[in-house]
């Protein structure tokens, strides 16, 4: 049984130990982001165009909250963490939910206004297979199912999905338009650094 907090509510932690709370989080995330930019945009093209841009950064937390859930657990074990690392999965599902919405924003600004390359397509759309395979994946009866196999594929994926967003960060670090180099200078490093993190967990000296 969880106890009420002073305020009559659950916990923090409580409330990060609900299923529903990554998926709520996703769905508020990307839904927020759209918003934000219907309300930002002036006309139809920028409108799309932040809501594409929008709506993957609104993606990118969860996406770390699910990287290094095991990681912050095995680092710093307590109450928070601990309720984040036994909601892993929820959170990559959040991230998955939060992403869907990317998509449908990034093909409404691809179909309607700014085409992109094949080979920028073909990149993307691995990244999205690989996100929908783990998330169709990501219960007790796949795992059991596929074994080994269900490790490779979620340790595949997810460093793939890393590192599709690094190296568009990075990319926008470096942008010809200095509009983008506030978010790639921000968030590039901090995948670096969540990438650091996980290394650091998995090899330092135990005591």
């Amino acid at each position: 049984m969880r106890l009420p907090d002073r305020a009559g509510g659950l916990s923090a932690t409580g409330w990060l130990d609900r299923r529903r709370t990554p998926l709520l989080a996703g769905l508020a995330a990307g839904l927020v982001a759209v918003a934000a930019a219907l309300v930002a945009g002036h006309g139809a093209p920028q409108e799309a165009l932040l809501a594409a841009r929008w709506t993957a950064r609104a993606a990118a937390p969860l996406f770390l909250v699910a990287y290094l859930a095991s990681t912050l657990r095995t680092l710093w074990p307590g109450p928070v963490t601990t309720a984040l690392r036994r909601r892993r999965r929820q959170w990559g599902l959040g991230f998955a939910l939060a992403h869907s919405i990317h998509l449908a924003a990034l093909l409404v600004n691809i179909l309607a206004f700014r085409p992109r390359p094949v080979a920028t397509l073909v990149g993307g759309g691995l990244a999205y297979a690989l996100i929908y395979l783990m998330a169709l994946t990501s219960n007790d009866a796949s795992q059991r199912l596929l074994g080994r196999g269900w490790i490779w594929l979620h340790r595949i994926g997810i460093h793939h999905v890393w590192l599709v967003f690094t190296i568009s960060y990075t990319g926008r670090a470096f942008h010809a338009d200095p509009g983008y180099h506030a978010e790639g200078r921000i968030l590039a490093p901090l995948f670096l650094a969540a990438l650091a993190l996980r290394l650091y967990a998995q090899w330092r000296p135990r005591r």
